[in-house]
């Protein structure tokens, strides 16, 4: 983020969007969708998101692909954050640690979303497969759907929402004198008011934020720093579709990526 600039561009072959592209919903397909945004884009964000559930549901062989999205991503010297929203508990966790952010592992990324509702201590083998790799760990906190509420905004002054927030806080108290820790939060960049409604005090919790909606879903810098406040240049902010639609062309992927960088500085 400090030698590009808070941008990040997720990489989400829906059906629709291989359509668009004139690619066929294969494997073949998803190659070259995805491998596409990583060459046009690979040198201007801070890293790229590859939604895991549009590889997997073309079976063990979109998992390949997402191997060597990976790869070519940490080749070209961009971040790479696995949006795998993973949470389970036990040996069961700890092998989904293993799996996105353990050495060696050909799916591990320089970082995974996690779900933290079974409970934040549920999460505790990836967030110390995070802290012992150098890599992160994004838990979702305050997203922009209007279901989540219904979880997130519980408990009013002591929401399940400000619990989570504390929580990656005290985590990331390992890391004093550092820029960010290793547990990130995810909080859409739609959001509004919600973070100051709900006393999530961002700015001190100590590690990056990963906000969705940038773009498509009508979020600009301008309703970042709004919204964020102190907590802004924490802000790694995320466009896909409305980057992504200017594909298949090089130049114009490029060219809304380089848009969406100016409009977050």
């Amino acid at each position: 983020m400090g030698e590009r600039g808070p941008l990040c561009v997720g990489i989400d072959p829906h059906p629709s969007l291989l359509s668009a592209w004139g690619l066929s919903d294969d494997v073949d397909g998803l190659r070259r969708f995805s491998l596409a945004v990583v060459e046009a884009v690979g040198d201007v964000a801070a890293a790229v998101k590859p939604q895991v559930a549009l590889y997997e549901r073309h079976g063990s062989a979109g998992l390949a692909v997402l191997e060597d999205v990976l790869e070519v991503s940490a080749e070209a010297g961009v971040l790479t954050i696995a949006d795998a929203k993973r949470g389970d508990i036990g040996s069961t966790m700890a092998a989904y640690a293993d799996a996105w952010l353990g050495e060696g592992s050909p799916l591990a990324a320089d970082a995974v979303t996690l779900s933290p509702y079974l409970g934040f201590e549920s999460l505790r083998p990836a967030l110390d497969a995070a802290a012992a790799t150098g890599r992160g760990a994004f838990v979702l906190a305050l997203t922009s759907n209007p279901e989540g509420a219904s979880v997130q905004h519980t408990g009013g002054a002591h929401s399940v929402a400000r619990t989570v927030c504390e929580a990656a806080g005290a985590e990331n108290a390992r890391y004093a004198g550092e820029p960010f820790g290793s547990v990130g939060l995810v909080v859409g960049a739609t959001v509004g008011d919600a973070v100051v409604r709900l006393g999530l005090d961002l700015a001190a919790m100590g590690g990056p934020i990963l906000a969705p909606g940038l773009g498509a879903q009508g979020a600009t810098g301008a309703v970042l720093r709004s919204t964020f406040g102190a907590a802004a240049p924490r802000v790694l902010g995320t466009s896909s579709r409305e980057i992504l639609a200017g594909g298949p062309s090089r130049t114009g992927l490029r060219e809304r990526a380089e848009r969406a960088l100016a409009d977050l500085v």
